[in-house]
Formats: C-alpha cells, sequence, structure tokens
C-alpha cells in the first residue's frame, strides 16, 4: 500500500491495479504529483476488495493480470451496480480484450508503453465526464428521460444504469438533436481527445448505448458521416437503421 503525503489527495483516491511494480510506481508518482491519493494493488482479487473498500475516485486497471484478469475484474465490479470509472491497461496485442472491457463497461484505455502525462490526463477526463452539472435542464427525447444534475437515465420511468462515459455521448447527442457528429467530432467533444487515431471506440460505445436502450434508443447512424440522436420514430437527416 501506498500513502500519499497530507494534503494530497485533494482530487479523490485512484486505485492503481497492476502487477508490473515499476509501472505501477510510475503511475502512483505521477498521480500523486497531480495532487491524487492512490491505493496500489499487484493483483486482481486483492484489487477489487479494495475497489469495494475503499470507494476510490476511479481505477487504473491493467487487464492481463494474475489470478482474476482485468476482465473478469471489470464485469465482477458492473454486475455489483459499481459504476466508478476504469481506465484499461493493454498491450498492443489485446486489442479483442480491450473492445470486450469497454463493452463490459470500462470507460477508457490506454496501450502500453504510454506516457505517465497521458495517463493523468485520461483519469481528469474520465473524471470530468463522471461529474455532475447542477444547473443543465433534464434532457428528454423519445421515451427516455436524462437527468445531468443526478447522471440517471430512465427508459419510460426504469432505471437504465450507465458508465459515465456512455453518459456523456448520449447526453451530448440528445442535447443537439438531429446534429450529425463524425467519429472524430465525438472524440474531440466527448471524450476530449482530438485527433485521436481510434475512431472505433465511438462504434464500441455506441452498440453499447444501443443494446441498453433497446427500443427508447435515440441513436441513428448515418452512413458515411457519423452519429445523430433521433426520437424513434422519427425521420433522421439520413439515417439508416440502428447498426453503427
Amino acid at each position: 500500500m501506498q500513502t500519499p503525503p497530507p494534503g494530497a489527495a485533494s482530487h479523490g483516491l485512484v486505485l492503481i491495479v497492476e502487477d508490473e511494480r515499476h509501472i505501477a510506481d510510475v503511475q502512483r508518482l505521477y498521480l500523486t504529483r497531480e495532487g491524487f491519493g492512490v491505493h496500489v494493488e499487484s493483483d486482481g482479487a486483492a484489487g477489487l476488495a479494495a475497489a469495494r473498500r475503499m470507494h476510490p475516485v476511479a481505477i487504473v486497471l491493467d487487464i492481463g493480470l494474475p489470478g482474476l484478469d482485468g476482465i473478469t475484474f471489470c464485469r465482477t465490479l458492473r454486475d455489483a451496480g459499481d459504476w466508478t470509472p476504469i481506465l484499461l491497461v493493454t498491450a498492443r496485442g489485446e486489442e479483442t480484450d480491450r473492445i470486450l472491457g469497454l463493452e463490459l463497461g470500462a470507460d477508457d484505455y490506454l496501450v502500453k508503453p504510454f506516457s505517465p502525462r497521458e495517463l493523468v490526463a485520461r483519469v481528469r477526463t474520465v473524471l470530468r465526464r463522471a461529474s455532475v452539472p447542477r444547473t443543465e435542464p433534464v434532457l428528454r427525447i423519445g421515451g427516455l428521460t436524462l437527468d445531468p444534475a443526478a447522471h440517471t437515465v430512465l427508459r419510460d420511468g426504469e432505471p437504465v444504469e450507465l458508465t459515465a462515459t456512455e453518459f456523456g455521448l448520449l447526453a451530448h447527442l440528445v442535447r443537439n438533436p438531429g446534429r450529425v457528429f463524425t467519429r472524430d467530432q465525438l472524440l474531440a467533444q466527448v471524450w476530449g481527445y482530438p485527433g485521436y487515431r481510434d475512431t472505433r471506440m465511438v462504434d464500441v460505445f455506441v452498440s453499447q448505448l444501443r443494446a441498453k436502450l433497446g427500443g427508447a434508443s435515440p441513436l441513428r447512424t448515418v452512413r458515411g458521416v457519423g452519429y445523430s440522436a433521433v426520437a424513434p420514430g422519427a425521420n433522421g437527416p439520413g439515417a439508416n437503421g440502428p447498426r453503427p
């Protein structure tokens, strides 16, 4: 366990679950410098117990952990209704696991090797997406009601559990009904990653939202362009069906 110096944890506690000690030490150093408290675990089972016990503001989770791997960790946490933002850390050859992790509810990922400064920036970004605005009015489209202040979504009056990133993407599109956004625009405006090369991440999150929202999903694909939000039953510009 690493304990930050007094006053260092002004931005909350980040849980790092990483079995390579030198990588965990660098992550801890940079996050602590930026005002985060940090707790490190080196295997999945201990990390999951720490997440349940310590309630961190975010989790930096390696996929290739001994014992309980990162995919099972993520699934177990989400199945228990814990929606703490998760930033996956993966090796270059783990694309399938990376996509599966996003589908199971991870908020973002980094591919090794990466800059520790980028790690800090990504943690800040997922926390920004999870922050609660206090003044934005309730949003409605079709059978959906989005409350940005409470960070909740109702589908025909029933709650739908979304990650911070899923909520941020849905809210961004619903705030601009009928407007078509390219994947690059969504990465810049929702994720905060202008010029990011992996636009497939947008498709994964759109697919996840459609699966969770079912027939109430307002998300439409505009072939060759991107995505928009259109009330179910309405004809959005260029909409061509429910698949990405």
